[in-house]
């Protein structure tokens, strides 16, 4: 009879997704995750898997509270402010750099994504979900007014995607926040030609 369990399995995983966030798949290790986590190894084995399913189900787990939070910052308010604020988030930590760890899906889509197939798709999912939500504020602030483009939404949504990795890079390589200002400026400036 195996020993009841006496961890939280969320907040375990969670610890594990921040690790995986910070450090990468390849550059994390099992104790990293022991660490971060707190559980015995025979623990995490039995609750996740090995290190490649815990890597996977933290993955999904920050992929989901993402997509939360994209569609809570796309769905509300004037279209124009509402991508604004989202593309802003993407340098808000940039004054604590301890806290400042990118884009999961875009880390992945670097480190994983040629070489595994099952990140591969999660993160072109990622990319799919990110220009969709960002069509449907297209749409709307070209019928609320705030946005002067009368183009094609999907393609502004798509160049839109284009430059989100790019942000980010920005934003991590040292950029300074009136450099990201001013090229998010420049991006957003699409939206009304």
């Amino acid at each position: 009879m195996s020993r009841p369990q006496t961890f939280n399995t969320q907040e375990a995983l969670h610890k594990a997704m921040v690790v995986f966030w910070r450090k990468g798949y390849e550059a994390t290790s099992i104790t990293d995750l022991l660490g971060a986590t707190g559980l015995s190894k025979s623990s995490l084995y039995a609750t996740f898997g090995g290190k490649r399913e815990l890597f996977i189900m933290a993955f999904d787990a920050y992929r989901r509270e993402r997509a939360k939070d994209m569609h809570r910052a796309l769905q509300d308010g004037p279209a124009r402010l509402s991508i604004e604020s989202f593309f802003r988030s993407l340098f808000a930590d940039l004054n604590d750099p301890s806290e400042s760890h990118g884009c999961m899906s875009i880390n992945q889509a670097v480190e994983m994504a040629a070489h595994d197939l099952d990140v591969r798709q999660r993160v072109m999912e990622d990319f799919r979900l990110i220009e969709e939500a960002l069509e449907r504020a297209i749409e709307r602030g070209q019928q609320d007014g705030s946005l002067g483009s009368n183009r094609n939404a999907r393609e502004l949504a798509r160049l839109l995607v284009l430059a989100f990795p790019g942000l980010q890079v920005m934003a991590r390589a040292g950029y300074t926040k009136q450099d990201l200002e001013s090229a998010l400026h420049l991006l957003l400036s699409n939206l009304d030609l």
